[in-house]
């Protein structure tokens, strides 16, 4: 059987997932951090054991190296063996609305894309570049976070601005998370046993970066995200929707550069911002009773989800399922069961025996609920080596 692996590259780290195709079988999953700082650390689960070395890799291409190295000398896999590598790239721009075997103009195009995601693009790029010269005879697929979301219809996509910023910049809506949002429709469609084309969904990723999609005719209607991942929700660090004014007011009493302001939304800000304590939920909710920051970022995080569901749920003239997933959508029953309760007056109700699970795939709604409510851990890995199989099937390789 083909081996195929799922890699994500960053600016510092690079993950990986080896998946035995069309078995769909994990074989191996790391990752390699710090890539370019003093003391690298390459982590690797294979055989129900994990390897750890700490050591300095200088790039992306030692890192990839060293993986392929590992691979041969854990006898994980040989390097002819990998047939097909699907790499996550953020932004597509207008350009991809599906997955693509990668070839010179699409590297290109990649490249040129660095402006809708400069901390992304470049670093997806390079581990292209790098596995292409490593594994010359494997199939490069890039796998695109905003072609999901290319099927939004005009009214949703557009920003109310001159038009010409859009024919000029492409100013636009893009989203992001698309192959994770694609994935859990996939899933719910299969665990409800009914085709996705006839199902009305609202999917939420909800982890350090958190977005929801409409999903109607089997296709994404709307998204959270915009032109850039910065916009919807409330995140970890991220702001998500301001007024444009408040941050022109702000960066000119505090003499702010627009690298500066655009760090502190990105950086700064979400729950981590608001509470002055903590990114990360679950430090929050162990002093929301006594820390009034930590509940008011609770607060202001879950009103932001119930605003989106509310109104994708009127814009699809209805929902027959909510899904969860991601980090906090996977582990945080409590989260899970907070914004179902908001949600009772439409009689859609939490089954909290159901819901009280971490990362199981299962409808956590009651029997009665006019919309079921599901947990579906994420599989954007298993995404891209599909994505993969079936390009490599279409080119016959």
């Amino acid at each position: 059987m083909a081996k195929t692996l799922a890699i994500n590259a960053g600016s510092s780290s690079l993950k990986f997932q080896l998946l035995e195709m069309p078995a769909e079988t994990v074989i191996a999953k790391g990752q390699i951090e710090r890539i370019g700082l003093p003391e690298s650390v390459f982590t690797m689960k294979f055989n129900g054991e994990k390897t750890e070395i700490v050591r300095d890799i200088a790039d992306h291409k030692e890192a990839i190296e060293e993986l392929l190295e590992q691979f041969r000398a854990q006898n994980v896999a040989d390097k002819s063996e990998i047939t097909g590598v699907g790499h996550r790239v953020v932004a597509g721009g207008e350009w991809f609305n599906k997955s693509v075997i990668v070839d010179e103009e699409v590297l290109h195009k990649i490249h040129r894309l660095a402006d809708y995601a400069p901390l992304h693009n470049p670093a997806n790029a390079t581990g292209i570049e790098v596995f292409q010269e490593l594994l010359p005879d494997a199939v490069s697929v890039a796998v695109f976070d905003t072609a999901f979301h290319q099927t939004l219809p005009r009214e949703n996509y557009l920003y109310p601005l001159p038009y010409e910023y859009y024919t000029k910049y492409g100013a636009r809506k893009y989203g992001a998370h698309g192959t994770s949002h694609r994935y859990v429709a996939e899933r719910t469609a299969d665990i409800l046993g009914k085709p996705l084309e006839e199902l009305k969904i609202i999917t939420l990723h909800l982890g350090a970066g958190a977005s929801i999609t409409a999903i109607k005719d089997g296709k994404s209607f709307d998204t959270s995200m915009g032109f850039t991942p910065l916009a919807g929700l409330m995140m970890a660090t991220r702001a998500g929707d301001v007024d444009p004014s408040l941050i022109y007011y702000i960066q000119e009493r505090e003499g702010l550069s627009n690298a500066e302001m655009l760090k502190i939304l990105n950086n700064k800000s979400g729950l981590l911002g608001v509470s002055t304590l903590s990114s990360d939920m679950r430090d929050l909710e162990e002093v929301a009773d006594t820390n009034e920051h930590a509940k008011l970022a609770l607060d202001m995080f879950l009103n932001r989800v119930i605003r989106y569901l509310g109104q994708y749920t009127f814009e699809m003239g209805g929902v027959d399922a909510i899904v969860f997933t991601a980090g906090i959508g996977e582990n945080a029953a409590n989260v899970r069961e907070d914004i179902i309760e908001r949600l009772d007056f439409l009689g859609i109700k939490m089954d909290k025996e159901a819901n009280n699970v971490r990362g199981v795939e299962r409808v956590i709604s009651t029997d009665d609920s006019t919309a079921k409510v599901l947990l579906v851990p994420t599989n954007e890995e298993l995404e891209i080596a599909r994505d993969v199989e079936r390009l490599k099937a279409q080119a016959g390789k």
